[in-house]
């Protein structure tokens, strides 16, 4: 039987620079530049799911 571990987890947060915001996790993805925070938050989320 092999090891099975469960999926770390991922937290996920927004951090702005200026105009802009990207989503970034804790296990060191980080997504694009947007002027929309919605869609830094949209992209957080998507990437919580389906990392």
């Amino acid at each position: 039987m092999a090891d099975q571990q469960a999926p770390a987890s991922h937290r996920t947060t927004t951090v702005e620079k200026g105009r802009f915001v990207a989503a970034h996790c804790s296990c060191g993805w980080r997504g694009p530049a947007r002027r929309a925070r919605s869609k830094a938050r949209t992209d957080a989320a998507e990437h919580e799911t389906a990392p």
